[in-house]
């Protein structure tokens, strides 16, 4: 079919015209060189504040002695295992009896359809047209940038012949940070306190990103209950374009005081006197001690197997409660 519409084996004729050749004649190049990601560590402190700095890239540049040409100017000839096409079709066994065909690039002129005698390429590049050469990026982060955000640089990519140049695209890392955690615009502070500064007030001294000494503080007869959560309005991560930040917020872990931390039982008494009367009740029952949870006993496979062998020996020792029986023939 291929033959009788005037392909003839070859790149002319209907069917590549309206089709294109299967072995990539009449092919157009990209009209840009591909881009080219890197990636860009920074502190949390450095998307707080923001921050100018260089970052060295390597990328392909065109050969500056043969411009891109590969070699002698007119020595270049069609590539004779492709045609010029600068694609071939390969072949290979994929079972019994049956073969796979596919179109790949040209191994011989790597896809670029001409070659250059080995005498006439340029002694530079040695036949690539490219060369390696390495370019300073002036990085400007503003405040408020975030983890994963992109800085593209348009042009300042890989050059090949041909195209335009690529672009460049710097991947914003920010590493972890001791006592930051970063949440949108948000920032948030995790604060273990005494159960004693949870009742009676707490002061402390928080170094910002930035430096600055925040005095955050709680007054007497506030409590902060565990696991509750404060907010300092406006002391978060800059919001850019809006000359205003997110807000600080402080997850507090109260810790409880460890058993018996008082020598003396009369300071207990003491202690007890400082809060509100307790309800009065009257021992009335049976007393019984408190013990610590197990947790143990509901969780993991051993538990399983403790409870299913416990119902085991209870069913031998006769068993404390009603149990299903076989019936009887």
């Amino acid at each position: 079919m291929f033959d009788l519409l005037g392909g003839h084996g070859g790149g002319g004729g209907f069917f590549s015209h309206a089709f294109g050749s299967p072995f990539g004649g009449g092919r157009s190049r990209p009209r840009k060189a591909q881009t080219t990601a890197h990636p860009l560590n920074v502190t949390l402190e450095d998307l707080y504040k923001g921050k100018k700095t260089k970052l060295q890239v390597t990328r392909k540049i065109l050969c500056t002695s043969c411009k891109g040409a590969g070699g002698k100017d007119g020595m270049s000839s069609e590539c004779r295992k492709c045609g010029g096409r600068g694609r071939v079709m390969a072949t290979r066994m994929v079972g019994p009896g049956m073969i796979q065909q596919s179109v790949q690039a040209c191994p011989e002129c790597k896809g670029e359809g001409s070659t250059i005698p080995e005498e006439d390429k340029c002694k530079t590049c040695k036949g690539n047209k490219t060369m390696t050469d390495k370019k300073t990026l002036e990085v400007n982060i503003t405040p408020g940038m975030r983890d994963q955000q992109k800085i593209m640089f348009q042009g300042e990519g890989d050059h090949e012949p041909g195209v335009e140049p690529g672009d460049i695209v710097l991947v914003i890392q920010c590493k972890d940070h001791e006592v930051f955690t970063r949440k949108g615009d948000d920032l948030f502070v995790q604060k273990k306190i005494p159960l004693a500064d949870a009742l009676c007030g707490y002061t402390c001294v928080l170094e910002h990103l930035d430096g600055r000494k925040l005095v955050i503080k709680t007054n007497p007869g506030e409590v902060i209950e565990p696991e509750s959560i404060r907010g300092v309005m406006g002391e978060g991560m800059p919001i850019p374009n809006r000359h205003e930040n997110g807000n600080l917020y402080l997850l507090f872990d109260v810790q409880m005081p460890s058993n018996h931390f008082l020598e003396d039982e009369s300071h207990y008494k003491r202690l007890e006197s400082a809060f509100p009367p307790k309800p009065v009740t009257k021992p009335l029952g049976e007393e019984v001690s408190l013990h610590d949870f197990d947790e143990r006993r509901y969780n993991g496979e051993s538990s399983r197997r403790e409870a299913y062998h416990g119902d085991d020996s209870d069913d031998e020792m006769g068993g404390r409660g009603p149990g299903v029986q076989c019936a009887q023939q």
